[in-house]
């Protein structure tokens, strides 16, 4: 006769079971948690060498042989039209004896600067006035994207008029230039939140000033950042394109001025001397500014995995 007995470890299997899915679920819930929590550990400094430093050392050591073998192979052999690095070595070191190498320099890093940050200050509450009202985008949103198209340099003469030979006038052109790249950046950034983002705010009663704070800029944030990086790129090259057209005693020498001595003086060396420090002031302002907060935005949004 079959046996009706429930208490044999058949019966008891579930319980059993039922126990042991409990422990697997809460292992796979501490292994998760430990995920999240466990901070990345730092690279050795050899990986972030062999990574970081050697290839743009490389690359620059391609870039100087190739340099040194049009010169050495006679492909180029007009010391007027392309100097030796040799040559341009030493425009570099007289101006370092001079001491006016770090003064052309600060006084062009300066002027950008400041002038980035005043479009800032301009093109920010002009983005978001433009993203968040229809009429405003209506009205200004086309002049807008003319004038980021507009070359920066068409601006000098109208300046140099308006407000003379000064550094307001450097100013203009440099706000005339970047403001509109980072209101359209940001204007791009918001178009690109998602609304379910909006209504959530609005539910927890983020709206204007506190939405636009707290629900609009954070989401906006990688646009945003895009349009800072091109405004800056924007301001960098109204500067140089102004200190070259119009330079003046007044003004002091900066890296356009610079360039432009070396074209009047017929000097090869010197004009590589003001190229050099140019692309080099930004190389530098991206990697020790918008690198490190393009960096920060995409870990914050879990997009940037360490290998």
């Amino acid at each position: 006769m079959a046996s009706t007995d429930t208490t044999g470890p058949a019966a008891r299997t579930p319980a059993g079971g039922e126990t042991s899915a409990k422990d697997g679920l809460g292992g796979l819930e501490a292994g998760l948690d430990a995920l999240e929590t466990s901070t990345p550990s730092r690279p050795p400094l050899r990986r972030t060498l062999v990574d970081k430093v050697l290839p743009p050392v490389i690359g620059i050591a391609v870039v100087l042989l190739v340099w040194q073998g049009l010169i050495s192979l006679g492909i180029v052999d007009d010391p007027t039209k392309l100097p030796s690095p040799a040559d341009v070595g030493r425009e570099f070191r007289e101006a370092w004896l001079q001491g006016t190498l770090l003064g052309y320099v600060w006084t062009s890093v300066s002027r950008g600067l400041l002038g980035f940050l005043l479009a800032l200050a301009i093109g920010t509450p002009l983005g978001l006035l433009v993203a968040r009202v229809r009429f405003v985008r209506a009205a200004i949103g086309p002049i807008m994207s003319g004038l980021q198209s507009l070359p920066s340099v068409a601006w000098v003469p109208a300046a140099v008029i308006w407000l003379g030979l000064d550094n307001s006038m450097m100013y203009a052109v440099i706000l005339l230039g970047a403001v509109p790249s980072i209101a359209n950046g940001l204007v791009s950034g918001v178009d690109q939140v998602p609304p379910l983002f909006l209504r959530a705010g609005r539910t927890l009663g983020a709206t204007g000033l506190k939405g636009a704070r707290h629900i609009v800029m954070p989401a906006a944030l990688p646009g945003y950042l895009a349009g800072l990086k091109q405004g800056w790129a924007f301001s960098w090259r109204s500067l140089m394109a102004a200190e070259i057209i119009a330079s003046s005693p007044d003004l002091g020498i900066g890296l356009g001025a610079l360039l432009q001595n070396g074209r009047n003086a017929s000097s090869m060396p010197m004009v590589f001397e003001a190229i050099i420090l140019i692309l080099f002031v930004g190389i530098a302002i991206d990697l020790l500014i918008f690198s490190p907060l393009e960096r920060r935005v995409l870990r914050g949004r879990g997009l940037l995995v360490r290998n």
